[in-house]
């Protein structure tokens, strides 16, 4: 019996540094495995933003990257309009994009020419109209339909953006009041450029835009949303063009903008949440 102690010892010393060795290889293939997978789900979404929810996309678009690892290179412009910088002619033009963030309406008609898969749209924010006035200018009393007529008519020059907002003062609002004939020599829609910005250096005395865009600027004091009888929502929603490389990565990134655990910060931009958040 003795004779065998010592075998026996040293079949139990191998056995444990067998062991070891094993779980050393098992845990060097598990951080291997680890780091493959996150190389893998890692992606660079190409993303198109809107004006109105810029501010929210800021805010959040960091917080996605940091969580998933995936980075985002974004491209502003506007939902509509000739521009270059218009999301609908970037598409036309071949840019790259796997998420478009834009206005509601506008995002249909990319469905419908099908440039942006069905079924993919998210819905993101509502979006009001406001007024800005230059930093030290009095702020007018816009609170009523009759308040706001008075302050175009005596406004002598008015801005007003080449976007939804834009389009529905230009086309409606205006005509509402009953006073499109006599601004129309002094109301001019701002291509390109944020409207307070234009009011902010002195070019326009007041200016319309949706709040969200409206409140980064600086030099402009922003005064308040037109009344709700006069006012125009705009849904800001997002989609997944077709063609995009990165579709798993691009609806995380719009379920994320639309999560309920986000939307203090989409209203600390000026927009509204949607109802069904």
């Amino acid at each position: 019996m003795p004779n065998h102690l010592p075998r026996l010892r040293t079949t139990q010393a191998t056995t444990t540094t067998m062991k070891n060795l094993l779980l050393k290889l098992c845990a060097t293939a598990l951080v291997a495995t680890s780091a493959i997978t996150a190389n893998v789900q890692a992606a660079d979404l190409h993303v198109m933003s809107s004006g109105g929810f810029t501010a929210a996309y800021k805010l959040l678009g960091p917080q996605f990257a940091a969580r998933t690892g995936n980075t985002l290179d974004t491209a502003l412009g506007p939902s509509m309009g000739k521009s270059p910088e218009a999301i609908p002619n970037r598409l036309a033009r071949g840019e790259p994009a796997d998420a478009v963030i834009m206005v509601g309406y506008a995002l249909d008609d990319l469905v419908k020419q099908g440039k942006v898969i069905p079924g993919s749209r998210v819905e993101l924010a509502d979006s009001r109209i406001g007024m800005v006035v230059r930093d030290g200018a009095a702020k007018p009393d816009i609170s009523s339909p009759d308040s706001l007529r008075q302050v175009l008519l005596h406004a002598k020059s008015i801005a007003y953006s080449d976007s939804a907002s834009g389009v529905y003062i230009e086309r409606e609002l205006f005509r509402k009041l009953g006073i499109e004939d006599q601004v129309k020599s002094k109301a001019k829609m701002i291509p390109r450029i944020p409207v307070a910005s234009v009011v902010a250096n002195g070019d326009y005395e007041i200016g319309f835009q949706q709040v969200s865009e409206l409140l980064p600027v600086k030099g402009a004091t922003y005064v308040g949303k037109i009344p709700e009888a006069l006012q125009s929502v705009t849904r800001f929603a997002a989609g997944i063009p077709v063609g995009a490389q990165h579709p798993e990565e691009a609806k995380a990134l719009l379920d994320y903008l639309a999560s309920p655990d986000v939307q203090a910060e989409v209203k600390s931009t000026g927009l509204d949440s949607v109802s069904a958040h």
